[in-house]
């Protein structure tokens, strides 16, 4: 269950960024609830990491406004750091220190006390399948090792708000749901407040709620049943010896019935998006002069509602240079801004 409060963990207001010319994120509002998980999903180059590093403040917003935890990402920018967990997509470890050591260093920054400190050290390694490497240092670690390392990190000084961007990315299945079933523990005992960026569309299955920012917009915001359920009907493809003639005959026979339908032709077959797929199959195969090779069946997923409201597809790509640049040199700023804090 979602615990909210009066006040979001995070509250965002028209907030816009522009580099230059570009306006890369326009006049975005969106809330999250205390101890509510919210995913944030976008194509390359959609504004998703600019928004982020607004909210972290790493990225000074050109105009609006935007507040966590109560505290202005502007004006408070000590506050918020100290308030909020933050897990990069890219390595931020020092490589030359050991798992602990990186730790440690991380609970000192933040001023904790040396007892609990120690004891989230070895609680948070266990979790995370790295305690009897504790003593290795981070360059022998492999990718998975480290990401979860930094997990690990990001949750030590007991954040209010955890900022996770492609939390599990190589990470094999096993430990992904381990991180997650930890993650959603800690938000029903703690109200941890998760905001999540992924590609893994079971892991955005999590969300309580899923904003999509698209050319800087947020253009979709709901639950994923919500959102699902949005683009409405049933998924049918059909794999038949000449899709081309098979489309024409389905649009057809379907553009008889009055209801609302889609028929493309795709490397998989004739992908058929009609309300009630079990009943409208039948008539469908009546009406074909063309062997059908192969049937599925299926509901609406959170690929679908990507596709429909951004029009392309969520891949596992790089994000964009100017992204990555930002992000560079706002987690340089970051490191910086907590050693002097």
């Amino acid at each position: 269950m979602t615990r909210q409060s009066q006040v979001p963990a995070v509250a965002v207001r028209s907030l816009v960024r522009r580099f230059g010319d570009l306006e890369a994120v326009r006049g975005v509002s969106f809330d999250v609830g205390e101890g509510e998980i919210f995913g944030f999903l976008g194509p390359n180059g959609a504004g998703k990491s600019t928004t982020i590093n607004m909210l972290c403040t790493l990225l000074r917003p050109t105009s609006g406004e935007a507040t966590l935890n109560g505290y202005d990402v502007v004006s408070q920018e000590r506050e918020v750091r100290r308030s909020i967990g933050l897990v990069f997509q890219d390595t931020t470890l020092d490589e030359d220190l050991t798992a602990e050591q990186n730790m440690r260093f991380h609970g000192m920054a933040y001023g904790m006390d040396t007892r609990l400190r120690e004891s989230r050290i070895d609680m948070l390694l266990e979790m995370v399948d790295l305690a009897d490497r504790r003593a290795t240092r981070v360059d022998r670690f492999s990718g998975g090792m480290k990401r979860r390392l930094e997990i690990a990190r990001g949750l030590l000084h007991h954040p209010r708000v955890l900022f996770l961007d492609e939390p599990t990315l190589g990470l094999d299945p096993q430990t992904r749901r381990r991180i997650w079933d930890y993650l959603l523990e800690l938000r029903a005992r703690e109200g941890l407040t998760v905001f999540v960026t992924t590609h893994y569309m079971d892991e955005a299955e999590h969300a309580d709620r899923i904003a999509v920012i698209d050319h800087g917009t947020i253009v979709a915001l709901d639950s994923p049943a919500a959102l699902k359920a949005s683009v409405g009907g049933d998924r049918l493809t059909l794999s038949t010896g000449d899709n081309e003639v098979a489309a024409a005959e389905i649009e057809a026979t379907l553009g008889h019935t009055g209801g609302r339908h889609h028929v493309a032709v795709t490397d998989a077959g004739v992908a058929i998006q009609v309300e009630d797929g079990a009943a409208t199959l039948p008539t469908l195969l009546d009406s074909l002069t063309v062997a059908v090779q192969r049937i599925e069946m299926r509901q609406p997923t959170l690929d679908d509602v990507f596709l429909s409201v951004t029009g392309r597809e969520i891949r596992d790509g790089e994000t964009s240079t100017r992204d990555r640049l930002v992000a560079a040199m706002g987690r340089r700023r970051s490191m910086r801004g907590m050693r002097r804090g």
